[in-house]
């Protein structure tokens, strides 16, 4: 993986394989005119189901979320260049708490799009924001929820240093029916040892 400048910000550079050929992608910070395909990401199936989105979610929702980041907010976005076509493929976000007793937590999110999974999109996407947190933000604590029945998820997770630290039942809604999601979460021993 190889380091570029993206209008002044370091961006990551890496490839995929789809179908045998080749494709590079970067992760770079979000922007506001990645908001229809982030919106995009967010309706669609094999993706909506895991990540708390509905048909119904309109593009002024998703840019507003982008306008409305705040400096404990940080997205990146994976985007691959196809024969000169350059599309957001995935997407990672944190959130620092905001209150000084929790400035040291962050919860994350994440979504790869449907043809893209499995890729090693995902886990590129987790590991530069598990550096932003552990190195340049100091964070002890990382968060996330996972259905219990994402074991693709919960692996990809677990490989990267994620424990499940609790179960919560009926916490959301998927398919008509009311689902259970682990919570997982990662600690940066470097600052708390062992």
């Amino acid at each position: 993986m190889t380091r570029a400048k993206d209008c002044g910000i370091i961006t990551k550079i890496a490839n995929i394989s789809l179908g045998g050929i080749k494709v590079d992608f970067i992760i770079r910070p979000v922007r506001i005119e990645d908001a229809e395909a982030i919106n995009e990401m967010r309706r669609m199936d094999g993706v909506k189901e895991n990540i708390l989105g509905v048909s119904s979610e309109r593009i002024s929702g998703t840019e507003y979320f982008i306008n409305n980041l705040t400096p404990n907010d940080h997205m990146l976005v994976a985007e691959v260049d196809e024969e000169g076509v350059k599309m957001v493929v995935g997407a990672v976000s944190l959130h620092v708490g905001g209150t000084p007793r929790m400035r040291h937590a962050a919860n994350i999110g994440i979504m790869v799009h449907r043809d893209y999974q499995g890729k090693g999109i995902g886990t590129a996407l987790l590991k530069e924001i598990i550096d932003l947190a552990d190195n340049w933000l100091m964070l002890i604590r990382i968060e996330l929820s996972v259905f219990v029945d994402n074991e693709r998820a919960i692996k990809l997770y677990e490989s990267l240093g994620f424990k499940i630290e609790g179960r919560k039942r009926f916490a959301s809604i998927r398919r008509g029916k009311y689902e259970d999601e682990y919570l997982m979460a990662r600690y940066n021993y470097n600052l708390i040892g062992n």
